[in-house]
């Protein structure tokens, strides 16, 4: 039995975001839309820290520097909400409310 294995990098190239998810445009003409519950960081954030982020690894991942959050394209494409465990979330939400 043959396996087809297709060697191709997708990159996010462009984000935007709605009241309830976000969109990640893709170097292959796709966009995803993700719920923002599936990433708790992004919902409990502010609009203008979750519009502060920057392209990782050349468009493999997308980072938050001010809310702590790291996803990779990858993970997006295979339906992967936020693995974090509930009590670190909750420790990152009482520092944040500091």
């Amino acid at each position: 039995m043959n396996t087809l294995i297709l060697e191709h990098e997708h990159l996010a190239t462009g984000l935007s975001f709605s009241e309830d998810s976000f969109a990640v445009n893709l170097n292959d003409g796709r966009c995803i839309t993700v719920p923002l519950i599936w990433y708790p960081r992004l919902l409990a954030g502010a609009k203008q820290e979750r519009e502060q982020y920057e392209f990782i690894g050349g468009g493999e991942g997308i980072h938050w520097p001010k809310l702590d959050e790291d996803i990779l394209v990858d993970s997006l494409l295979s339906g992967l909400p936020s693995q974090e465990s509930q009590s670190s979330l909750k420790k990152w939400l009482q520092k944040r409310r500091k």
